[in-house]
Formats: C-alpha cells, structure tokens, sequence
C-alpha cells in the first residue's frame, strides 16, 4: 500500500505539473520546485500512532498530537467535515512556518493582485517554502518596470495549510507551536477548506473557514469541558473581538476605496504622504473607537503594523463581511451542520458572498 500512495501522490504532482505546461518557464520552474518540496515534506510524515511512540517527539508535542486527533474525531462526528484521511500523520517540521506567502496590491486601488495557478485558478497570494524565495517574489514585484502600477506587498509565514483533498495533509510542528486553543481553530479551519472550496472565489472561502474555524472551536470547547470552561470563555472573547474588529476593519477598507475613487478623479494625482496620512487616521480610530471594547489583547498591536493596501487586502480577502456569515449562520439556527449543508448550494452561485445574505 505504501508503494501504490506514493505513486498515487506523484501522478498527482505529474498532473499539476501538466496542467502548468502553458504557462510562463518562470511559473513552470515555480511549480517544479514547489512539487519536489511538497514531495519532500509527504515523505517525512509519520503515522501519528508511531510519532506517540517516538522518543524524538517530546511530550508536548505528543499532547497536541492527541488533542489534534480528538479535534478531528470531533469534525467528523459533531460537524460534518469532510475529514477522509487527513491529519493522521505528523510532520516534526524544522521551521517556523510551512511556507511563506506573498500578497500584493496595487498602490492606489484596495485589490488583490492575482497570480493564475493550474487547477485552483486566480488566487490573491504565492506561497514558496522558503523565506528567501517569498522575498525575492517581493523584490520582483516592487522593481518590475512592465508592471502597469506601482504596488504595495507583504509577506507572512503561515503555520499551516490546506491541499484540498489532494494529498492527505499533516499535523506539523509549526502547528504544534501556536496556542491550543489556536491549534483547534487552525485544523477546523483547514478541514472547512476540504470540506467546500468553491474555485476561484479566494476571498469567499477564507472568509467561510475563519467563520467556521471560530464556530468549530466553540463547539469544541462547549463540548470538552463544559459551559463553565475557562477555555471557552477565551475562546468566546477572542471571537467576540475579531468580530469588531472585522466591523471596524470592513469600514475603513470601504472608506479607504471610496477615497481612491474620488482622488483618482482630480486634476493633481495625490501625495504618497496623503496616503500614508489615511493609513495612520486608521490605527488612530483603532485607538479611540475600538480599543477600549476590545476584551482580549489579540489585536494590540495593530497600531504597529506597517500598513500598505497589500496587508490591508489581506485582512479584506480574510476578515471583511464576517457579520454577513454570522446573519446567515443564525437564519439556520445557529446550526453548523445545517449552516455547512447551506453554504453548499453556493458552489455554483456566480458570486457567493451575495448568494449567502439569500440563503434560508
């Protein structure tokens, strides 16, 4: 069986591959590269019952290992994710972070700048396995004269992600690493992804994971250890916040956008320092509008971020709206499962973000 799973897993690499063979040499070379990683990184996994015994994986990591297996058990049983056989290895991963990403926005318009994939179509980001790599993206970007605007970037690690059900993925150790609490997020999150990803509507599927993300991690919670669970009650306030925050942030993106409409209409192009100005009335509202409602200290220092549209976009392509899930969510009674079953009937609506206010 394990010869005839890593020939499965290769085919499908070969298949990626093939699916990239009109695009440009230096997006071929990209996929190449990325492929040998990504085979590098399946051949390293472990079952998780042989990581449970090995005496390289310290203890705390076996905990999380367990906790992983009962969070995945619970999706499957209580959620009604499509869990197959995902996460029932792990990865004892050397770095920080599984990948770096790169996100990119032009400089006077709030939109994601898009690169084209084989199989996943348009997505608002490019992940590479390595820091170095992530950074010369950026380099290119920024210095790339037959680029028709000027853009804003930023790259981030990320701990996880997801191969919609096209390798079986596995629990790392960058994963491992966060909060617990954040760990049962993060793999609801990813197996949502799994469950229903609806190409190529980016935004609309990252948005869903964090809501259900969030959901799934109260459920867990509630579930585990009860309504009285300190736990939980992190949990409910973290989420409490990230839905002011989402509020906020969705205001002042739609402020922001209204302002490159109207300046882009003037005689006089406007100022790099109007822009920046605009950035700072942001963190400045933060402080006084939204701060002092905060409960949890999550989003402390936002004030300190280096905001460009590029890291704006990403918190658009992740955090806009989400009271849009939430009015959906309750049309179906708080209901998870029946929430899920709805979502699913958007996967042919030319434009899910709308077609969910419609949803009953």
């Amino acid at each position: 069986m394990g010869s005839l799973t890593k020939l499965s897993t290769l085919m499908k690499i070969i298949l990626l591959f093939w699916g990239g063979l009109f695009l440009s040499s230096c997006q071929m070379g990209y996929l190449v590269k990325n492929g040998w990683n990504q085979m590098s990184l399946l051949a390293a996994r472990q079952p998780l019952e042989k990581a449970l015994g090995d005496s390289k994986v310290s203890d705390e990591e076996k905990r999380k290992i367990r906790l992983a297996m009962e969070v995945r058990e619970f999706a499957d049983s209580e959620l009604g994710l499509r869990v197959d056989q995902l996460y029932t290895s792990y990865v004892k991963l050397d770095r920080a972070y599984v990948t770096w990403v790169v996100s990119a926005s032009p400089k006077w318009k709030l939109e994601s700048y898009l690169w084209s994939f084989p199989i996943v179509g348009k997505m608002p980001y490019k992940g590479f396995f390595s820091e170095a790599e992530a950074l010369e993206e950026e380099r290119v970007l920024l210095n790339n004269p037959e680029a028709p605007a000027a853009l804003d970037t930023y790259v981030r690690g990320v701990t996880a992600s997801s191969n919609l059900r096209w390798f079986k993925d596995a629990i790392l150790l960058s994963m491992i690493r966060s909060k617990e609490h954040d760990l049962v997020d993060t793999l609801i999150h990813e197996l949502v992804h799994a469950t229903l990803y609806i190409k190529p509507q980016a935004h609309f599927n990252e948005r869903f994971a964090v809501f259900l993300g969030h959901k799934g991690r109260e459920l867990f919670y509630f579930k585990r250890e009860g309504p009285n669970s300190p736990t939980l009650k992190v949990v409910q306030d973290e989420n409490f916040d990230e839905s002011l925050f989402s509020e906020f942030i969705t205001k002042e993106i739609e402020n922001l956008d209204s302002w490159y409409a109207l300046v882009s209409k003037n005689s006089e192009p406007p100022t790099e320092e109007q822009r920046q100005a605009k950035f700072s009335e942001i963190k400045s509202r933060f402080i006084q509008d939204l701060e002092p409602r905060l409960k949890t200290k999550n989003w402390a220092r936002f004030p300190e971020m280096k905001l460009n549209n590029a890291r704006l976009s990403v918190f658009k392509t992740y955090l806009k709206n989400l009271g849009d899930f939430q009015q959906a969510y309750s049309k179906v009674g708080s209901d998870f499962k029946k929430f899920l079953a709805s979502c699913k009937h958007l996967e042919n609506h030319p434009n899910p973000e709308q077609g969910l206010k419609t949803l009953n």
